[in-house]
């Protein structure tokens, strides 16, 4: 039988075949969902995937990319929030990259 702190069901069960042939079962952490964007709903990519316990651990450059709107927001989004922003304010330069 396993030790108690692997009995709890916030760990997932997962059967795995080792090389000498023996059906053994692990007990995993599960993993938290994919950080998403609030605008589009798509997938953000350069966000971290962990356990909250981990994140607070982690340097804040590796938890999310550094950008505005970085955690929140696609690239994508991102851009055009920007520029929606700058539309508002009058800024009329086309020369400017935004």
């Amino acid at each position: 039988m396993v030790r108690k702190a692997k009995r709890s069901r916030s760990l997932r069960r997962i059967i795995k075949r080792t090389p000498g042939g023996i059906s053994v079962r692990r007990h995993v952490e599960r993993q938290p969902k994919k950080a998403h964007c609030a605008n589009c709903k798509g997938l953000l990519s350069g966000v971290a995937r962990n356990r909250p316990i981990r994140m607070q651990n982690m340097a804040k450059s590796r938890k999310r990319p550094e950008r505005p709107y970085a955690g929140m927001l696609c690239s994508r989004c991102m851009r055009a929030e920007i520029k929606k922003m700058a539309r508002s304010q009058g800024v009329a330069d086309n020369n400017t990259p935004i």
